[in-house]
């Protein structure tokens, strides 16, 4: 099956070439936020992400920011020329995210809310459906078709991982599930290692698996300072490692590209 194009802005997944989305996983403040935007602009990254409302698992966590942090994510978006993917948690959030958000995500723990996912579907913007972590491919296909049923086909899936027994990681990668929906739905595929592993140390060596895999894209947490981050910083990367793997995943591209069949890797 043909891969669909999704385009947001002047960024085209499914296209001829691996998107790096970049940015904090909880955005905390306007000039934290243009820091890592522009740091990942000049490291490779062609989308921002943010996160202005958080599901945190306690709730005493920091909850993030709520419309403001959509009014930061514009503003820098704007400075910048880089198209903004951010989560929406609930139908009423939807409205307040048109005016600033170019990409709707819905988070691991939404994959099962229909009313949504149908809402989202609706608002005709481009959506990022991240996969649920007990969530079957067949399951994560089906909350797509949800989005599709009301007439919007530009969708992309992330996968972020799933609980399995294994207790050193956050979530175990499904690496296999990046092959199996871009060939049976027809979807771009996003890997996000971080959410994935939970471990910095992985994020390199997930982000060239996701790639050799077929990945049309990858989503990655930096954060200036991480072990000072208000959320997730154990699984954030600097500016510095940030640029670093940017290269590596950009000359993997091109290498696999240049050199692997494309009746290998389907691209």
């Amino acid at each position: 099956m043909t891969v669909r194009e999704v385009k947001v802005g002047n960024v085209v997944f499914g296209g001829d070439r691996t998107v790096l989305i970049a940015g904090p996983c909880a955005v905390e403040g306007l000039q934290m936020l243009q820091t890592v935007a522009g740091a990942a602009r000049a490291g490779g990254a062609d989308m921002l992400r943010g996160g202005a409302f958080k599901p945190r698992t306690s709730p005493y966590s920091f909850q993030g920011l709520g419309v403001e942090g959509y009014r930061m994510l514009d503003k820098v978006r704007r400075e910048q020329g880089m198209p903004v993917v951010s989560e929406v948690m609930a139908v009423d959030q939807i409205e307040p995210a048109l005016e600033y958000i170019d990409m709707f995500q819905i988070g691991a723990r939404n994959m099962h809310n229909f009313t949504l996912l149908s809402a989202v579907g609706r608002a005709g913007v481009p959506v990022l459906l991240k996969r649920g972590f007990m969530a079957t491919v067949e399951e994560w296909l089906m909350a797509a078709e949800y989005v599709v049923k009301e007439g919007n086909e530009q969708v992309v899936l992330c996968e972020r991982g799933i609980r399995t027994f294994e207790p050193w990681t956050r979530a175990t990668l499904d690496i296999s599930s990046v092959p199996l929906v871009r060939g049976m739905g027809g979807y771009p595929v996003v890997v996000d290692p971080c959410h994935s592993s939970g471990r910095r140390d992985l994020l390199e060596p997930l982000s060239l698996a996701a790639i050799g895999a077929g990945a049309d894209g990858l989503m990655l947490e930096v954060h200036p300072d991480p072990d000072k981050a208000l959320s997730d910083g154990g699984q954030s990367l600097s500016v510095v490692d940030f640029e670093a793997i940017a290269d590596k995943v950009h000359r993997l591209d091109e290498w696999i590209r240049e050199h692997i069949n494309s009746d290998t890797i389907e691209r």
